[in-house]
């Protein structure tokens, strides 16, 4: 990456909005990284990804036909703690090295400033990767009424899956936050932040 670009990771919890800030970057002109369906492709992919996963989870991680087979990778992934940071072990350090390479492609591309969409900034290491951190928050009574509303899930259910991610919920010192609460404008506050990065 060269130095004259800026990293930046759009993070937040379920429900935050941080994919809306990611389509109005986009939209403003800027590249965003979704790590979650570069990783779900890199497990695909990825030669040596393949192999640890095989390894890790059984030939029947694949489909015949070399797709992934999500279903028994979750059932065997998330039968436990122990399975699941197996997984992670395999994923999110090669996520971390494609990041560095798409952030170097857009560095010499002329890029100034470049983000990652993520829900697993810290959880994956992504941290450490980048530059800076806009936190997208909201209250959490208007991210459960919005993940209920997209997915179908309960409001416990909604809560559950908040209080799995208690490691990305809480915003670390030096991190830009993003109020997206269905009554603060979105677009004076994403101008404002890249103004001082341009």
């Amino acid at each position: 990456m060269t130095t004259e670009m800026k990293l930046i990771a759009l993070t937040g919890g379920i429900g935050s909005g941080k994919s809306v800030v990611a389509h109005m970057v986009q939209v403003m002109g800027h590249q965003v990284y979704d790590c979650d369906s570069r990783a779900k492709r890199l497990m695909v992919a990825d030669e040596q990804v393949r192999q640890q996963l095989k390894q890790a989870f059984g030939e029947e991680t694949y489909l015949p036909d070399g797709s992934l087979n999500r279903q028994h990778l979750s059932a065997v992934a998330f039968a436990d703690d122990q399975a699941l940071a197996r997984l992670n072990a395999i994923v999110h350090p090669a996520t971390a090295s494609d990041i560095r390479r798409w952030a170097d492609e857009q560095g010499r591309s002329g890029a100034t400033v470049a983000f990652i969409e993520t829900a697993l900034l810290r959880t994956a290491g992504l941290d450490r990767v980048v530059d800076e951190v806009w936190h997208v928050t909201a209250p959490a009574e208007v991210r459960i009424d919005r993940v209920m509303a997209r997915s179908g899930l309960t409001a416990q259910q909604v809560k559950d899956r908040m209080a799995a991610q208690s490691l990305e919920e809480t915003v670390a010192p030096g991190e830009r936050v993003i109020v997206n609460d269905n009554c603060t404008a979105l677009v004076p506050q994403v101008t404002r932040l890249l103004s001082q990065k341009e």
